[in-house]
């Protein structure tokens, strides 16, 4: 099931009610995804075709499983979206990316190359990004992993996705002192 398709983004809690409604904890920046007609893999292979969401009360609802004792079935189960449908439902602002487009872009400091982005962490206040150092650095001593704030302007200069680059700034420093 863990092909590196899918991406996890809700888990289902117990059913509510005997209309089938089902508490749903989303794990993604992009609740909008959960809508009439949306479909979800889980991680019991099912595919789920959303017929109602209310995102006020967290409830979701699926088809075929309009009652109790069938939505009852789904209970703890993990939903997975794909990274086609990811791209198609989620519309990103400026500056704004899917962690699984960053995994390994090449991370250029000036004309340094720091390393390639190996993970995307997600801590309260800020996301990081996991690099392994570049080969050449390691050589040097440096450390072969650090970690870079993923905040604009102050570290991160520019992200070329069809290039596969990351531009940064202070990076060089974090490194250092890793």
């Amino acid at each position: 099931m863990n092909n590196s398709n899918n991406i996890y983004v809700a888990k289902l809690g117990k059913a509510v009610g005997l209309q089938g409604h089902l508490r749903l904890f989303i794990d993604s920046d992009f609740p909008e995804q959960f809508k009439k007609g949306a479909v979800f893999s889980t991680n019991r292979n099912l595919q789920l075709k959303i017929l109602e969401y209310n995102a006020s009360r967290e409830l979701v609802k699926f088809e075929n499983y309009e009652d109790i004792d069938s939505a009852k079935k789904l209970t703890n189960q993990e939903l997975y979206s794909t990274i086609e449908q990811t791209k198609e439902n989620c519309k990103l602002a400026k500056n704004e990316f899917f962690w699984f487009d960053l995994i390994s872009c090449n991370v250029f400091e000036n004309d340094i190359k720091l390393g390639t982005v190996k993970e995307v962490h997600r801590y309260p206040l800020n996301d990081y990004l996991e690099i392994i150092t570049d080969i050449e650095l390691v050589n040097k001593g440096f450390p072969k992993v650090f970690l870079i704030p993923h905040i604009f302007d102050k570290f991160i200069l520019n992200i070329d996705i069809e290039n596969k680059i990351i531009r940064v700034n202070n990076s060089f420093d974090i490194l250092e002192n890793s």
